[in-house]
Formats: C-alpha cells, sequence, structure tokens
C-alpha cells in the first residue's frame, strides 16, 4: 500500500463575474496536491467564498502536511484520524473545510489508479441529473431579478432558486409574485433566506410566500437553531430545506433527529470532503429525508448521479468552475437544457488553471 510523501497547497481568487455583492467580489479556491510513496499524484481543493482561506491554506501546509506524511493513500482512513486530530482546533468549519482538499485529492488519485471518473468509480446511478438554475440576487434590483429568472426558463430550467430576507417582507412578496409570473405555474420555485429570519418572522414570511406555490424555503433560521427549526417544520406546509451551514454527520444527525427539515444540503467541502458526504447520505436516507448537494456543481454533479435517488443540482449562474474560467480543461461535467451529465477524466475531472 502507497503512503502520503508529500502535500502541497496554493490560494486561488477567483473574481465573480456576477458579485455576489458589495463584499464579496470573489471566491477562493485552495488546491491541494498530495504526492504519494511510488510518484502518484492526486489533485483535491477547498473552498471558500469569502473568509477563511489564508487559514484553510495554513492548517493545510502546516498541521495536516505534517500528520498525514507517511499515511496510507486511502481516503477513509486518513479521514477519520485525521478528523480527530484536528478536533482540538474545531469539528467543523475551517477544520472540514481544509480537510476536504486531502479527502478529495485522495479520492481522485483512488479514481486516476482505477482509470475510472468519479461517478464510475462510486457507481453510476443516473445518466443525468436536473440542475436548477439559482442567484445570489438578494442586492439586485426588480428588474434585474426579472431579467436573470427570463434567462434560467431560456436555458431550460424546470427548477430555480431565488433569495428572500429584504427588510419590507412586502418586497419579498412582490419579487417572488414577480418571478413566478416569468416561471410560470409548472416550473418549480424555491426561496432562500441565509438565515435572516427569527421564528416569528419566518412563520409570517412563509405564509405570505406559501400562495406562490414553493417547492421549498431554504435556510430560514439560523443554521444552529434545531429547536426552533423543528417548531417551524410543524407550523407550515411548505417544506424546509437546510444543510449548508452544517459541517459534521453529527449535526446533521442533531437536524434529523429533531424532525428539522424535509430536504438536506450538505456542501461537500464544508463537510470535509466525499468520505463524510457518502456518510451524510446515508444517514439521510434511514430517516426518509432527501438530498440536494450544495453548490459547487462540477463535483456536486458527479455525486449527484451516484445517489439512489434522483435529485437537484445547483447551478449558481456565472459560478461554476467552468463559467469563472479557472479550470485549466474542461472537466468533462456539462450543463445543457437544465439537465447535467458527467463523462470525466479518471479522478475528480478537475485540474484548475
Amino acid at each position: 500500500m502507497s503512503t502520503v510523501e508529500g502535500l502541497s497547497a496554493r490560494v486561488i481568487r477567483v473574481p465573480l463575474r456576477r458579485p455576489w455583492g458589495a463584499d464579496v467580489p470573489r471566491v477562493h479556491v485552495v488546491e491541494v496536491v498530495l504526492t504519494t510513496s511510488d510518484g502518484a499524484q492526486g489533485r483535491g481543493f477547498s473552498w471558500t467564498p469569502t473568509i477563511g482561506a489564508g487559514a484553510v491554506h495554513a492548517l493545510l501546509t502546516q498541521d495536516i502536511a505534517e500528520w498525514i506524511t507517511g499515511r496510507p493513500a486511502e481516503p477513509e482512513v486518513v479521514w477519520d484520524g485525521l478528523w480527530r486530530h484536528l478536533h482540538e482546533a474545531g469539528g467543523g468549519g475551517l477544520t472540514t473545510i481544509a480537510l476536504a482538499g486531502v479527502d478529495l485529492a485522495l479520492w481522485d488519485l483512488r479514481g486516476r489508479r482505477a482509470g475510472l471518473g468519479l461517478t464510475d468509480l462510486l457507481g453510476r446511478r443516473h445518466d443525468s441529473a436536473e440542475v436548477y438554475g439559482s442567484g445570489v440576487n438578494l442586492h439586485y434590483s426588480l428588474d434585474e431579478l426579472v431579467a436573470q429568472a427570463q434567462r434560467w426558463v431560456a436555458a431550460g430550467h424546470g427548477a430555480v432558486k431565488m433569495k428572500v430576507g429584504r427588510p419590507s417582507l412586502d418586497e419579498d412578496v412582490e419579487r417572488v409574485a414577480a418571478v413566478r409570473r416569468v416561471l410560470g405555474p409548472r416550473r418549480r420555485l424555491m426561496v432562500d433566506a441565509n438565515q435572516r429570519w427569527d421564528l416569528p418572522a419566518a412563520r409570517r414570511a412563509i405564509a405570505a410566500l406559501a400562495p406562490y406555490d414553493l417547492y421549498w424555503v431554504e435556510e430560514p433560521l439560523l443554521a444552529d437553531a434545531t429547536w426552533a427549526y423543528a417548531q417551524l417544520r410543524r407550523a407550515v406546509d411548505v417544506p424546509i430545506a437546510l444543510g449548508e451551514n452544517a459541517h459534521t454527520i453529527h449535526r446533521f444527525r442533531d437536524l434529523l433527529d429533531a424532525g428539522a427539515c424535509d430536504v438536506v444540503q450538505p456542501n461537500v467541502v464544508r463537510v470535509g470532503g466525499i468520505t463524510p458526504f457518502l456518510r451524510i447520505v446515508a444517514l439521510a436516507r434511514s430517516y426518509g429525508v432527501s438530498v440536494a448537494p450544495h453548490l459547487l456543481p462540477e463535483l456536486s454533479g458527479q455525486l449527484a448521479l451516484t445517489l439512489p435517488e434522483p435529485t437537484l443540482v445547483e447551478d449558481v449562474e456565472d459560478a461554476s468552475f467552468a463559467a469563472l474560467g479557472c479550470l485549466a480543461e474542461p472537466s468533462g461535467v456539462v450543463i445543457e437544457d437544465g439537465r447535467l451529465t458527467a463523462a470525466t477524466a479518471p479522478g475528480l475531472g478537475l485540474s484548475f488553471a
């Protein structure tokens, strides 16, 4: 069995074509390269849209690089030991984001050795997956929002997601109504509040927006408000989705035990990589709760094709790695007419410029 011989990492700052607000003009990718005792390489990445890239890079090149040297180059073996090693610095957050770079590199290595892309390595269950159009658009004017919805329709999306949580609930109602008019009655519409409401405000907002036939409402409350989520879910008829800010399988278990949501949305990087992502999927399935991976369609899309049940893949407008121009070559993940297919090179199929 080969062992890890070295780890290197670099921070790539990628300007967003459509800034996610004045405070988010760019995202950060931290590329990770592992070399093994038999001369092979695996390439992974960590990702953070706003803060923390420097801290992630430091964890990787200092604490993680020292710990991982000489360990077996196997993702499951490394993940559990490394999570425990990093736990003193935090069970999730920066630690799991950094851990993801290593885990993804090890899965990339496994795929390269097997001569298989990630989807076929894990076991392809679907030829394609539905993609929903998404946008970080709370700061858009109403006209800009309507124009974005029209682009989603033109691109063939049967489902879309928009942001809510403006200072006035009347504004949210006006904006949701306008997008619903563009979509018509048959396309699905999701809304994302990004943790902006407390429990009373969420109840009022969902009651006001429910007439527009919402497919789900995402993160209406603070991500850690488990009790409040359980109360809200019992009080409303619109499905609740959350999980992009849950970083460990333990946190997902707490949410599922509480009956806090109808859909879980693990972000494969924030939870620490593919190894914990697969465990979270199995856990959610045991509770009968749907899984919809969060962001990163070039990676989440490959995983979606391996899930037992069909799921939706999120594609934020002009924010995929391909759209941002940060890939050295095409990934093999293609989105056309609202569907995603994946025919990647062995491994993850992702090479950063």
